[in-house]
Order: C-alpha cells, then structure tokens, then sequence
C-alpha cells in the first residue's frame, strides 16, 4: 500500500539533507564543490531545486543564471511549492528501497527533478507564459527523459520512479501519493481537443511501461500492472493486468 508522504514532519527534511550533503562532502572530495554549491551554500529546499534544476536546463542561449533567477522568482511567488517538493521526496524515501537517504534523490534521481520541472512549467503555463513553460518542457525531454505538458494537475507525494520515458498529456489529472513507473504513458485516443487524457486518483500505482488512454479514470488505490493497456475506468482498490486491462485482483 502506498505510504503517505504527508505523515512525515517537513521541518526535517532540509536540515537532514544538509547534515548528509556534509557527510558526502567530506567521504566523497570529488563531489564536494558539487555539493557546496548546490546544497550547503543554499538557505533552504527551493533555494537548492533552483540551482541543481538550473544547471540541469541551462542552454547557451538561456544560461542558467537566467533561469536560477526565474525560478527563485516563481518560488517567492508561491512557497507552497516547498511542501510540495518535500512531500515528493519524502514519498520517494518511503516507496523506493533504493533511496536510503535524502540527499541521493535530491541530487541525483532524475524523476525527482523532471517533477519539480514540472511544478515550475505549470506556474507559468498558468500564468500565460506558455512559451517559457513548454521551453521547460522540451529542456525536461531532452535533459531527463521525461515528457509532461505543462498544463497537467500534479498533486504532491508523487514518485516518478526510473522515470524514463514517461509521458503524461495536456489534461491529465495526478492526485497525491501516486507512483508512476519508467515508460508509463498518459495519453488521449483522439486527435481533437479538449478533455481527452486521463485521471489518476489518490494513491493509485502505474508499473512500468503500462498505459492509459483517454479520458479515463484509475480509482484510488488501484494498480495497473507493467505492460497492460487501460481503455476503461478503472475501480478503486483492484489490480488490472493485460491488454486490454482486466480485472486480476480485488480491492488491496
């Protein structure tokens, strides 16, 4: 069963990714001016995502002192996108048995990063600077390899494992505490516009290279099993396997 990430104090997690950013600072020397300046000279979670997602998008043309200076200026606008980073990396913390500290998916695991992407493309995209947004978006693709239209609900607690080769659509809806395995695909059936992608509920698991297609809804807590193709809604609670996708489990 998913763990929620909202059950864990967010007063504690800048302070333990800075104590463990010093301990690999000083086992690592390689990796200490990394670190300095991307964790321990920053004041606190947004300050760090907007270096490290900076470095990581930066181009030539739209160096990353340009884009440190948008995301700062984003994440002043609206601090809220602080817990919602700190849900997501606790989520990753309590689901992935690969993440043993903090600091290694902060740094380090590219679905953490293509989701904070994200979160900064949306406020733009909602904020009419759609240019700029789906330029976050292309940079997300070619950097990280993950695609997510920048107009797409994300809830918080949310775990893009592996993430490669994930593709979430314009109208898709993400609640909380969902985990999205690598080559998942959220997309429409139909080349006309409007409400045409999918909708995952709370707490509901897509394993790897599954797909959803259409305006569909994936109940809470549902799972959908690697490689299967949904076409339908899905209940909450049940496991569904195969293609098309068929109900193989009843409620977890």
């Amino acid at each position: 069963m998913t763990k929620h990430a909202h059950s864990v104090p967010l007063k504690t997690i800048w302070p333990s990714v800075c104590a463990e950013a010093q301990f690999v600072k000083a086992k690592e020397p390689t990796l200490a001016a990394f670190l300095q300046n991307s964790v321990l000279d920053a004041e606190n979670v947004l300050s760090s995502l907007g270096r490290i997602l900076s470095t990581k998008l930066a181009t030539a043309e739209v160096p990353a002192k340009s884009l440190l200076g948008i995301f700062m200026s984003i994440y002043q606008a609206s601090p809220d996108l602080e817990q919602s980073a700190q849900y997501d990396l606790v989520s990753i913390m309590q689901n992935d048995p690969a993440a043993h500290d903090f600091i290694t998916p902060f740094v380090f695991f590219k679905g953490y990063h293509a989701l904070q992407t994200h979160r900064l493309s949306n406020w733009l995209w909602q904020r009419g600077r759609k240019h700029l947004a789906l330029h976050l978006q292309n940079r997300m693709s070619e950097q990280l390899g993950v695609d997510i239209h920048p107009a797409a609900t994300i809830g918080h607690g949310v775990m893009l494992d592996h993430a490669t080769g994930i593709t979430i659509g314009e109208t898709s809806v993400i609640e909380h505490d969902v985990l999205i395995w690598h080559g998942v695909t959220l997309g429409s059936k139909t080349l006309t516009g409007g409400d045409r992608h999918p909708k995952i509920r709370q707490g509901a698991h897509l394993y790897a290279g599954c797909s959803v297609l259409g305006p569909v809804e994936v109940g809470a807590g549902a799972r959908v099993a690697a490689g299967s193709i949904v076409m339908d809604n899905i209940p909450q609670g049940v496991t569904v396997a195969g293609i098309p996708a068929k109900i193989v489990g009843g409620e977890n």
